[in-house]
């Protein structure tokens, strides 16, 4: 993919493709391209493939260049080296657990939408200051769920959210009535059963 063609998404984008962005790790790189084939028949086209495991960048690729209509992005995004590596196998969108000042520069100069991962109100002005609007709450049921995104909207109207961490299908409506939130990330929907994978996604498309 050109810079050009990464540079025509914007994080608004990719948290609009869909209530849910499934969070995907890859064990078995053999299983990328048939599951997200089905999240994306299933309606979920934003695809996060965690960097958790050997496969993960393989599975990018593989996702990119085989995965008509999938988004795929890199997750658990640590070190600058990584978002490299991402860039390389075709990562059109980046997520992280965490920030600090390092990993935020080289989040902004990657040349695509990001989510940085936030927990304390000190995350979240420290993003206001470069400007960023969209971050990922986590781990969001361990640091305060929906209670604490309410929270933040009165401080931090502009900041938009993609909470993820204990996120499932029972508590994501609650989550995605909050006007701050964006949209979720979760794998509840993710198996080993493709026909279940699809149907799962086709369910998360209600939600919202």
């Amino acid at each position: 993919m050109t810079a050009t063609a990464r540079d025509a998404l914007t994080v608004e984008y990719i948290a609009g493709l869909a209530p849910v962005i499934p969070v995907v790790v890859i064990d078995d790189l053999d299983d990328a391209v048939p599951l997200a084939r089905a999240l994306v028949r299933g309606g979920l086209p934003a695809i996060e493939v965690t960097l958790r495991t050997q496969p993960a960048l393989a599975a990018i690729e593989r996702i990119a260049a085989e995965v008509e209509g999938a988004v795929v992005g890199a997750g658990t995004i640590t070190t600058t080296g990584q978002i490299a590596d991402a860039l390389a196998a075709g990562a059109r969108f980046l997520v992280s657990p965490g920030a600090t000042p390092t990993l935020l520069d080289g989040l902004q100069d990657s040349g695509v939408p990001f989510l940085p991962g936030t927990a304390t109100p000190s995350d979240l002005v420290a993003l206001i200051e470069r400007g960023i609007t969209h971050a990922k709450l986590f781990p969001a049921e361990v640091v305060g769920g929906v209670k604490a995104l309410k929270a933040f909207s009165g401080p931090f109207p502009q900041l938009r959210f993609c909470p993820t961490g204990g996120i499932n299908a029972a508590n994501a409506p609650d989550y995605l009535a909050l006007p701050n939130v964006a949209c979720v990330g979760g794998s509840w929907m993710v198996s080993r059963d493709l026909e279940r994978v699809e149907n799962a996604a086709r369910e998360a498309l209600g939600l919202k």
